[in-house]
């Protein structure tokens, strides 16, 4: 992997309509039972136009913007040994249903560990008119392959 890659970035994604339904499917995966993740007028109750979703939510934006990054034939990420490593969430705002977000990945840091490259990205969540909404901070670790020398 190559260093040069650091700085580089990817997106700004298409945008994304966050869906009512998008966020009650995903609360109850991750096991929300947050009112405000489930039913609309206890989100109106207390504020909100619509349903608020989790705050890993904002990882079906990210993963748009990573992908870019991941897909990219520049930065020759091989699948077969790739796993990733963490993924940390920091929210300007809450996402609500009729949101309208766009993201954008930017790789922060590359570094050798071993037989191993760690990659640090850092995506930005934003409304279509740049107000941020998430920052998404992910690591994923690629182990150099193996020869079968015999």
């Amino acid at each position: 992997m190559q260093s040069s890659l650091v700085g580089k970035v990817y997106g700004p994604t298409e945008p994304y309509l966050v869906g009512r339904e998008k966020i009650r499917e995903f609360a109850r995966a991750v096991l929300a039972q947050a009112p405000l993740s489930l039913d609309p007028v206890a989100a109106q109750a207390a504020g909100y136009a619509d349903v608020v979703a989790p705050p890993t939510f904002a990882v079906l934006i990210a993963q748009r913007a990573e992908a870019l990054f991941l897909f990219d034939p520049e930065a020759g990420v091989d699948f077969a040994h790739l796993v990733h490593g963490s993924e940390r969430f920091s929210q300007e705002r809450p996402i609500v249903a009729g949101d309208s977000l766009r993201a954008t990945t930017t790789v922060s840091r590359i570094r050798s560990l071993g037989r191993a490259t760690m990659i640090e990205t850092t995506t930005e969540v934003v409304t279509e008119h740049a107000e941020p909404v998430s920052t998404v901070r992910a690591s994923f670790v690629i182990e150099e392959a193996r020869s079968d020398a015999a």
